[in-house]
């Protein structure tokens, strides 16, 4: 469906989006993301500090930018793993739009990050480390994993540098997270009116190298890549303005087109049978030690942050 068609049958969200289009003069696929309520959802229950809380963000919408090219059954795995204040970053991309993240982070490095370092971006965070993405295009497919080093370099250029370098193909992302102010300010009784944002624009070559070479398609990449990196990180985040305005203000003189629109929402897999069925694994030595102090025993998921109590003599009459 062409941007800039009537209204059809194809509509698309204002948020928790991602939206693939392919720019028809010059063959290049993108997507756009656009995350806010389904952020929120994700990363809030986790009650993290606003740089940890940030680079999550910026985490999802990479991930949903990436697994949203694999088929309705695929699934993507995006971690960092790094000596920074965020040393764990994990965001997963499930199904057919289903997101969920988690980040482990040290709360003093935060501060000192803070208080030493003028920059808001994941580079400030992250510090030196690496980044591994697995993609598993569904049942009967092999797993694939690809793993690159990077130093002091924000999230979205090192994904980037990812898809250069380990799969030669060009490609250009850029990502932006900030919290919007919804609703009146005349209305104090709110408990809260800031949300987290998360948006980003990803444009990739898919010719070959010789292809690149012979027919111009070099010429059309750098021509589209120019035009990507105009956009600014409030059109990405700004909620009124549109998706497919956004498109046609970038790429328009390319006839930029609509292919596929893809709802995001949170998920996670974890639920108490799964958790029981983990615990029934240890011993009866270690599961006392594992007690509290009023004689259960609490897991909490790392990724919704649900709490899960047992007692002893509930898992030993599951054990039979």
């Amino acid at each position: 469906m062409p941007v800039d068609a009537p209204p059809g049958p194809l509509s698309i969200p204002a948020d928790d989006v991602v939206v693939a289009f392919r720019t028809q003069n010059s063959n290049i696929r993108g997507r756009l993301v656009r995350l806010g309520i389904t952020l929120d959802q994700i990363v809030a229950p986790h009650a993290m500090p606003d740089r940890a809380g940030r680079a999550l963000s910026e985490a999802l919408a990479l991930a949903a930018l990436c697994g949203s090219v694999l088929p309705p059954e695929g699934n993507l795995n995006l971690l960092t793993r790094s000596d920074g204040a965020v040393s764990i970053l994990v965001a997963d991309y499930a199904g057919s739009g289903k997101l969920r993240g988690y980040a482990r982070y040290d709360a003093t490095k935060l501060q000192d990050v803070a208080q030493n370092m003028a920059r808001s971006d994941s580079a400030a965070v992250l510090g030196n480390g690496h980044l591994a993405i697995t993609l598993d295009s569904g049942p009967g497919e092999e797993r694939y994993q690809g793993v690159l080093a990077f130093e002091n370099a924000p999230l979205a250029g090192t994904v980037a540098a990812y898809f250069q370098q380990r799969e030669n193909l060009p490609t250009f992302i850029r990502a932006a997270v900030a919290e919007h102010y919804v609703g009146s300010r005349r209305e104090p009784q709110q408990q809260t009116r800031w949300h987290r944002r998360a948006g980003g624009l990803m444009v990739q070559s898919l010719s070959a190298p010789a292809e690149a070479q012979n027919e111009g398609a070099d010429d059309d990449w750098k021509r589209v890549e120019m035009l990507a990196a105009t956009v600014e990180d409030h059109e990405l985040l700004d909620p009124a303005l549109t998706v497919e305005r956004l498109l046609l203000r970038l790429f328009h003189e390319e006839a930029v087109a609509v292919e596929r629109v893809i709802p995001l929402s949170a998920f996670c897999r974890c639920s108490r049978a799964k958790v029981e069925n983990v615990l029934l694994a240890f011993g009866a030595a270690e599961l006392s030690d594992m007690l509290d102090d009023n004689g259960q025993i609490t897991v909490t998921c790392e990724f919704c942050t649900k709490r899960y109590v047992f007692s002893l003599d509930e898992l030993r009459e599951a054990g039979g």
